[in-house]
């Protein structure tokens, strides 16, 4: 099966890696000094338990790729606009292609069904060029559970202490042939995988963790636990998730909330969100997938988010303060 993994970051490395042990014929685009690493040493991907080398076709042209089965896109939401931009020569009639990102996706409303589907996310694909170039008949969503990071060009890293993998599904709950073979193949190189009906509540799933402390970690510029220290934060970050579950009921979605779970594990979790990542790395954040969006949605739908509104309002001016947020 060829995949081609289109950001081989520390998400996209780590599947890349494992990908190609499995046997699948995997090519990557990189770029910079990540993708002078990859070709002159191949990827190195370091776990708690191994280490995998794969020596993987790597370019940042998607010209110089070919066509290819499958396509896994797991950049960060900022560069969504140049996927759309370069990504048709990996395309073929029949290529799917899997986000496996964070937040809201741009295909959110496809097969939705009601009275929203159908419904586009200019926010998340300015000029529409994921629409023309991808089209949301293609896409499958994706969910990437672990903590990953690249401390070296060519290197990435699986933190210890995360295990539940990712998950992959249609937008329209269907267990599709071409969902199935991306699974197996994911399998093939020993990477926990799991193949679901209901992906979007899965995604609000995630987001909802997401927002429990990583809004309170961009401002503090800490990591979850020490966020903790302070009662007024823990109760912020209680309101963060109230707020947000009730969205997603008025979607129609079960949000499945274990909010003593949620606060038990983020008060034992030194681990710095990828958002906070990006700030300290001066890279473009992802502030409107994980919370501009939603927070329209919230608009849209009459559900009040006011501490959300606030927190989100803070983290904007901060970014912006920093040439990290345009928006």
């Amino acid at each position: 099966m060829r995949i081609c993994v289109f950001g081989a970051g520390s998400v996209g490395g780590y599947l890349a890696g494992f990908l190609a042990r499995g046997g699948a014929e995997v090519s990557v685009v990189a770029r910079g000094a990540h993708l002078a690493a990859i070709r002159a040493d191949g990827l190195r991907v370091e776990t708690p338990d191994e280490t995998v080398v794969a020596r993987v076709a790597a370019g940042d042209d998607p010209a110089d790729l070919g066509p290819q089965d499958a396509v896994l896109v797991t950049v960060k939401a900022p560069a969504l606009p140049s996927v759309g931009a370069a990504i048709a020569p990996l395309l073929r009639p029949d290529t799917p292609v899997a986000f496996i990102m964070n937040g809201i996706p741009w295909w959110y409303f496809h097969a939705h069904g009601g009275a929203l589907d159908g419904r586009q996310l200019p926010l998340l694909d300015p000029n529409g060029g994921l629409q023309r170039a991808v089209g949301p008949h293609r896409a499958i969503g994706g969910i990437f559970w672990p903590a990953c990071s690249s401390p070296a060009p060519g290197v990435v890293r699986l933190l210890t202490g995360f295990g539940r993998g990712t998950v992959l599904g249609e937008p329209d709950g269907r267990s599709s042939a071409r969902v199935l073979a991306l699974a197996d193949a994911f399998r093939a190189g020993g990477l926990p995988i799991a193949v679901a009906d209901n992906i979007r509540a899965l995604i609000w799933r995630k987001l909802l963790f997401n927002l429990s402390a990583g809004p309170m970690c961009v401002l503090t510029e800490t990591p979850v636990l020490r966020t903790y220290a302070e009662a007024a934060s823990v109760l912020c970050s209680r309101a963060m998730v109230t707020e947000a579950a009730a969205l997603v009921r008025a979607i129609g979605i079960d949000p499945d909330v274990d909010m003593g779970a949620i606060m038990d594990s983020n008060a034992q979790l030194m681990h710095r969100p990828s958002i906070l990542q990006d700030l300290e790395a001066s890279r473009p954040m992802e502030i409107d997938a994980l919370y501009t969006v939603p927070l329209e949605m919230a608009r849209m739908l009459g559900v009040p988010t006011p501490t959300l509104d606030l927190i989100v309002a803070l983290i904007k001016v901060k970014a912006r303060a920093r040439g990290l947020y345009a928006g």
